[in-house]
């Protein structure tokens, strides 16, 4: 978030609730606007040249994603993450993530019969997440998984199962960032095998589908128990 001896980066007037949500939510995923973090729907105004109104929406919108907790008569707080709570966010999302594939190779038509263009767009989405986390870019990171996961988990075309898995691995990216960020050179550290997942949901292969998304949850649970110590 910009500071505040300085001016805010300009807001279009159209959608400005979409607008706002969508920039704080990067603050709050990239780190910039740290857990913990106290403001008022006025300072968030004032940043932007706006009225309150739409940044009012914009906050209760990240409240309801779990991104920020509504202090009575205070404002806002970016939400802290505990230790426990990414365990869970974890243990949630590989539970969802294992029905999601294992409903979806039941279907008639299979993993292996996802339309050609659909997966060409997730293949671009793996592609970028894996070339940052090999370069160790955590901003570029953490918006290429989401997208990336976003994508994959729509060709289920459950909006609520799409709507889910964002909300709760950004709020593990969210506790992740932080400890990521205090490492020297964070290259190569992140799970990168997005490609390998789409090469196997595009053959089919119910079983690598499998292996590689429980390496994709062991992977980050060992790192960010490795980290967070470090940090407490």
């Amino acid at each position: 978030m910009p500071e505040t001896g300085g001016p805010a980066a300009p807001v279009r007037r159209s959608s400005l609730r979409q607008q706002i949500a969508d920039a704080l939510r990067d603050e709050v995923l990239t780190g910039r606007l740290q857990a913990g973090r106290h403001f008022t729907v006025k300072e968030i105004a004032e940043l932007y040249g706006v009225s309150a109104t739409p940044v009012r929406e914009a906050l209760v919108d990240l409240a309801a994603q779990g991104l920020l907790d509504v202090e009575q008569h205070r404002g806002f707080q970016v939400r802290q993450f505990s230790a426990a709570e990414f365990r869970s966010l974890t243990e949630a999302r590989a539970f969802v993530v294992e029905a999601f594939f294992r409903e979806l190779a039941g279907q008639g038509r299979g993993m292996g019969h996802v339309p050609a263009d659909v997966l060409a767009s997730v293949r671009r989405r793996a592609e970028a997440a894996a070339h940052a986390a090999r370069a160790g870019s955590l901003d570029v990171l953490a918006g290429c998984d989401l997208r990336f996961w976003r994508e994959l988990s729509a060709i289920r075309g459950n909006p609520h199962i799409c709507d889910f898995l964002d909300r709760v691995r950004t709020q593990t990216w969210i506790y992740a960032v932080p400890h990521l960020r205090a490492l020297a050179d964070p290259a190569g550290v992140c799970w990168s095998g997005h490609v390998d997942l789409v090469d196997a949901v595009a053959a089919g292969d119910t079983a690598a589908v499998h292996a590689l998304t429980a390496e994709s949850t062991a992977h980050t649970r060992a790192l960010l128990e490795k980290l967070a110590p470090a940090r407490s």
